[in-house]
């Protein structure tokens, strides 16, 4: 599916502000868990979980697990030109992204990661 990414169906895919916020965090963070997700977005848990279910269909998120925690991170087989494009786009919009940030660096009990992810 990732093989198919367009520049069309990755910004369809980004169209939704949620969706655009929840993979540019995901960009600068490296991974991130549901958890992290609902507190640096200020929404519920079930929503956040229909818009990464979107992201993974999509071909722009992948997901593994952790003991009880599953993380997100951008999908390792995009195309080298997508996470290019997240960078810029983050790189101009880290104000956009400010708020976000810093609830998630207020967040207290963050998950901890393994060293090694796959």
């Amino acid at each position: 599916m990732v093989e198919l990414l367009t520049p069309a169906t990755l910004f369809k895919c980004l169209a939704d502000e949620t969706r655009a916020r929840m993979t540019l965090l995901v960009a600068q963070e490296g991974e991130l868990c549901v958890c992290e997700l609902t507190t640096a977005l200020d929404d519920s848990q079930p929503k956040i979980s229909r818009h990464l279910a979107q992201l993974r269909s999509c071909g722009i998120l992948a997901a593994r697990r952790q003991g009880q925690w599953v993380y997100y991170r951008l999908h390792p087989d995009l195309p080298d030109w997508v996470p290019a494009t997240l960078e810029g786009l983050l790189a101009a919009n880290r104000h956009w992204l400010k708020p976000n940030v810093q609830r998630l660096e207020r967040m207290r009990n963050r998950p901890e990661r393994a060293t090694a992810c796959s």
